[in-house]
C-alpha cells in the first residue's frame, strides 16, 4: 500500500497542488506503520537542497488535502497521518559519486614477462 500511496501523492504533487514551492518535489518513498495509522512519506527535490524548508512547510500546509484525497483513492475510512520527512540518501549518493569520480586510481604496475622456459618441467 505504500507504494499506491506514493503514487497518489506524485500524482496529486505534480497535478493538483497549486504551491508552487512544491514543484519539482519528488516523493521517493512511503513507509507505513503496521497498523497504518502512520505513513512516513520521503520527499526530495534533487538539485533544489536549498528550497529544504520551504518545500517541508508547503507539504505541512497541503498535508490535510493530502490526506483526504489519498483516503478517497484508496477507499479508507481513516487515510493514515502523512509525516513528511526530507529524503538524504539521494543527496548522500550524490555526494558519493562526486567522490568516486574525483578518485585518482594509479594504474596497475605491468606484470612481469615470464619467460616461456620457466613453464616447461623438461626433467
Amino acid at each position: 500500500m505504500g507504494v499506491r500511496i506514493r503514487d497518489i501523492l506524485s500524482v496529486l504533487l505534480m497535478r493538483e497542488v497549486s504551491d508552487p514551492r512544491l514543484e519539482g518535489v519528488t516523493v521517493t518513498s512511503v513507509k507505513l506503520d503496521p497498523e497504518l495509522m502512520f505513513a512516513t512519506v520521503l520527499v526530495n527535490a534533487l538539485g533544489d537542497e536549498e528550497r529544504r524548508d520551504d518545500i517541508m512547510k508547503a507539504l505541512q500546509r497541503a498535508k490535510g488535502f493530502l490526506r483526504r484525497e489519498v483516503a478517497s483513492r484508496i477507499r479508507l475510512r481513516n487515510a493514515p497521518e502523512l509525516l513528511f520527512r526530507w529524503d538524504e540518501g539521494l543527496e548522500r549518493a550524490e555526494r558519493v559519486n562526486k567522490i568516486f569520480d574525483n578518485l585518482v586510481i594509479p594504474p596497475a604496475p605491468p606484470e612481469e614477462a615470464k619467460d616461456d622456459d620457466d613453464d616447461l618441467d623438461l626433467d
